[in-house]
């Protein structure tokens, strides 16, 4: 499973021009799933996604995890961060398929939410529109391959 997290000061989802899920300061991760993945992953990524100590203490370190930052996560599945861009058009035979990635997207989320946080969600295999504001920036890749 691999995530790119970003700290956000908001987020987004849009269909259709209708925005249907929406934070305010927190993390939107971009949440990939590979062929192969299990429940293991998501477990794996949601404890990373709710333990790393990004924002800004009193001095402006980054020391402080989202629980006790009061963040809020924004999940929204994206099948292409599997791409093989070895080509001009990329191909995604990494990727889960649907029916397998699916499931898994939703227990990262829930694991989270478990955790204690407010979790909101795209829709998954919707086409969606992503607005944030990042917050620094700073943006982290989380893969399990490298956990």
């Amino acid at each position: 499973m691999r995530a790119v997290l970003t700290r956000v000061t908001e987020a987004f989802v849009e269909i259709d021009g209708e925005v249907v899920s929406g934070i305010g300061k927190g993390f939107l991760v971009l949440l990939g799933v590979k062929a192969g993945d299990s429940a293991r992953e998501a477990e794996k990524t949601a404890d990373r996604i709710c333990g790393l100590r990004v924002f800004e203490d009193e001095t402006g370190r980054m020391s402080i995890g989202p629980a006790e930052a009061e963040a809020e996560i924004l999940i929204v599945s994206q099948f292409t961060l599997y791409g093989d861009v070895r080509q001009r058009r990329p191909g995604f035979t990494l990727s889960a398929r649907p029916e397998a990635a699916e499931p898994l997207c939703e227990l990262c989320a829930e694991e989270c939410r478990r955790r204690g946080f407010s979790v909101k969600t795209g829709r998954f295999g919707a086409d969606m529109q992503i607005r944030s504001v990042n917050d620094g920036p700073v943006t982290l890749i989380i893969d399990t391959d490298e956990l």
